[in-house]
């Protein structure tokens, strides 16, 4: 892979798409190209299932007359002026949106940062298959484990292009390797499945495949010989990583401020309020080096930067785009946070994290005494109007500090309101990942067992 492919040449073709919408009867507009290149290999029980490569450079137009906006999508090869035209003759019959438009000038970053976000190492299909196979056999290899739903590996680059009207033009590209597995543990009824990953922005940085595959196999057969648990109230509840990561994620879509403008956020009247319990944070960070999630500048070509959206608990921020600022009012302005998705800008979190506390992850366990351990978390029940939650849920029950039996087939619920309020969280960060978070026990929760 190399970083560099066509970038001079997309830019130019993107400034040419903007020169002739504006001469087409366009008060505005931007052009974006959203490369990306991958292959990937998989293999179930040693034989290759599938080997799958991709490319792409798909071109986006945004056209602005007045308050009406369009946008048309085309591949490489198209023609220009038809597809201006296209555009500004959409946007002319398009309903007014008093609040689409392009982000301000001051606002788009002069310069920015090389984030150190691609990696050029070429990676074969042969070593992708050799390292599917190896995590896949070191996966088999644990005793206990008794089948394979297959493992894989992947690398890949992708990035963005931007040009505006209004000055801005800018790219930046970024890479992606994964190895990943899947395994079945003991027979029959009393089967179970678990899983392992590792996927990072340099080749050199992933976990061996080995590693990966006996850490699949030991949660697995870990799994087998579940039970379930008396129905309670005010259980204790822990989220390994892996969970919080997704808990924290509650946590983000409730103070995106698409979902505030929409009303559809449980924290939409909360801002400048406690949300989360004293002493915890929530921070966001575009800008870190070789970050997960981090970028240059954000799909409307302004610079973010870090921010805590919660601090010691009281709500500070909102991811906002452009029009979703000016959606929700108030004064309030872009903070960098604009991600592209097709033709429109939506907010988003970069590199967000649940900052950590100060315990180690085995000292938090021994303060809950007993209490549930959930390592999977089953079902779509989170109502992200009202903060209502209920998820099917597996793991370990937590007897004398201790992880003791496997648990499965139990419910935990409470809202998320609640659970924001009584979480407290274990110093084992990964910042490996776009969310991050530590082993987080959260307290008071409602367990529906037998």
């Amino acid at each position: 892979m190399t970083s560099e492919i066509d970038s001079a040449a997309l830019l130019s073709r993107a400034s040419q798409l903007i020169d002739l919408a504006r001469k087409a009867g366009a008060d505005a507009a931007d052009a974006v190209v959203v490369r990306s290149r991958a292959h990937s290999v998989s293999v179930r029980l040693g034989k290759v299932e599938g080997t799958e490569s991709s490319e792409s450079d798909d071109f986006s137009l945004r056209v602005f007359v007045g308050n009406r906006v369009a946008s048309v999508s085309a591949n490489p090869g198209f023609d220009l002026n038809a597809l201006a035209e296209r555009a500004v003759a959409m946007a002319k019959v398009s309903p007014e949106d008093p609040f689409a438009c392009l982000a301000d000038g001051a606002d788009l970053a002069k310069s920015y940062p090389d984030l150190e976000l691609f990696d050029p190492t070429e990676v074969s299909t042969e070593q992708l298959r050799e390292a599917a196979l190896a995590t896949e056999a070191a996966a088999l290899a644990v005793s206990g484990v008794t089948n394979s739903s297959g493992a894989g590996a992947s690398a890949g680059m992708g990035g963005l292009v931007l040009v505006t009207s209004h000055g801005f033009s800018g790219h930046y590209m970024g890479s992606r390797f994964g190895r990943s597995v899947s395994v079945i543990a003991g027979e029959g009824t009393g089967m179970e499945r678990d899983y392992d990953f590792d996927s990072r922005l340099y080749f050199a940085d992933l976990d061996a495949a080995e590693e990966i595959g006996r850490r699949a196999g030991e949660r697995v057969v870990k799994r087998l010989n579940p039970r379930q648990v008396p129905t309670g109230k005010n259980v204790t509840v822990v989220f390994d990583p892996r969970v919080a990561r997704g808990f924290v994620g509650h946590i983000a879509g409730a103070i995106n401020g698409a979902s505030v403008a929409r009303k559809t956020s449980f924290l939409r009247d909360k801002m400048g309020q406690q949300v989360l319990k004293a002493g915890l944070s929530i921070t966001d960070d575009p800008l870190i080096v070789r970050g997960p999630s981090s970028r240059p500048f954000d799909g409307e070509g302004v610079s973010g930067k870090r921010l805590v959206m919660i601090e010691d608990g009281v709500l500070k921020s909102w991811f906002l785009s452009t029009a979703t600022a000016r959606e929700i009012g108030g004064g309030l302005k872009t903070n960098g946070r604009g991600v592209r998705g097709g033709t429109s800008v939506s907010p988003a979190s970069t590199n967000l994290a649940l900052e950590p506390g100060d315990i180690s992850p085995e000292e938090l366990i021994r303060s809950v005494g007993a209490g549930f351990y959930v390592t999977e978390l089953i079902g779509q029940g989170v109502n992200m109007i009202t903060g209502e939650y209920s998820r099917g849920a597996t793991g370990f029950w937590i007897e004398n500090g201790e992880l003791t039996f496997a648990v499965s087939e139990v419910t935990i619920a409470s809202n998320l309101k609640d659970m924001f309020m009584r979480v407290t969280p274990a110093n084992d960060i990964d910042r490996d990942f776009g969310i991050a978070a530590p082993t987080l026990a959260i307290e008071g929760m409602t367990l529906a067992g037998r």
